[in-house]
């Protein structure tokens, strides 16, 4: 039996041992300090964007939006920069059929203003008939301008679920950089939240202390039945589209199987 005061207590139930405050905050410098430098590091990788090479595209090209069809030129709104998110799209889905991950996504990128600010411009992008898109956003309550880019080729339109950035110098538009997959977990604050909690983001690719909750498959909890489980079954949506008028729960997704 350990009957020194001072000692750690030994773990419970898997959880990291419990020590006084100065022994905490010891640990937690050793690894501020770490995080300082990822912060550096990642200082370096934005630079390193900035400094990429661009390509010239054809700013006439046309999108069709709320107001029918417009040159891509018009999504800067007169400012010099511009953000895309490029929603994926099933044809022909319900509301709770649309991508989760793409939901999710945009969920956190409702409010643009303070990238108006700073001279940045914002919009979705994907490729469904705008027919079906303007219903989804009426739905969803999105204020942020959407486009179809149907049948257009990378990198307005083609494969989505990209970040891209764009330059405008007058009439001329150019491709900064794009980014997919985990690149894109910046823009998701939630995930960000969650990498500083005890349990982290509950997915079983985490590394955690041992008897930590085992978690779940990558984005296992972006779509959840009504009260709340996480299910790609019949009756289950994205997540943000729980707090939209007419959520309602469902007995089909329109689509089989998941996508993440």
């Amino acid at each position: 039996m350990n009957t020194d005061p001072d000692a750690p207590t030994p773990a419970t139930s898997g959880r990291p041992a419990v020590v006084d405050q100065a022994t905490w905050q010891a640990a937690r410098d050793e690894l501020l300090a770490r995080e300082k430098a990822h912060t550096r590091a990642g200082d370096e990788l934005a630079a390193a964007r900035r400094g990429l090479p661009m390509v010239e595209i054809d700013g006439t090209v046309e999108v069709v939006g709320a107001d029918g069809p417009v040159p891509f030129l018009d999504l800067f709104q007169g400012r010099d920069e511009l953000v895309v998110y490029q929603h994926m799209w099933y044809d022909g889905a319900p509301h709770q059929g649309q991508c989760e991950g793409c939901t999710t996504t945009v969920w956190h990128l409702r409010d643009a203003v303070y990238l108006n600010a700073r001279g940045v411009s914002f919009a979705v992008l994907t490729t469904g008939r705008w027919e079906e898109v303007a219903d989804y956003t009426a739905f969803m309550g999105y204020t942020q301008p959407w486009y179809s880019v149907r049948g257009l080729d990378p990198p307005i339109g083609g494969v989505m679920g990209h970040l891209v950035s764009f330059l405008r110098d007058g009439d001329r538009v150019f491709l900064t950089y794009s980014t997919t997959g985990r690149g894109n977990e910046p823009v998701n604050g939630s995930l960000a939240l969650l990498d500083r909690t005890p349990y982290g983001r509950g997915e079983a690719w985490e590394a955690k202390p041992p008897g930590w909750p085992e978690g779940g498959s990558p984005c296992w909890s972006w779509r959840t039945d009504a009260d709340g489980a996480a299910t790609w079954g019949p009756t289950s949506r994205p997540v943000p589209q729980w707090t939209r008028p007419g959520a309602t729960p469902v007995e089909t997704l329109g689509r089989h199987g998941p996508h993440h």
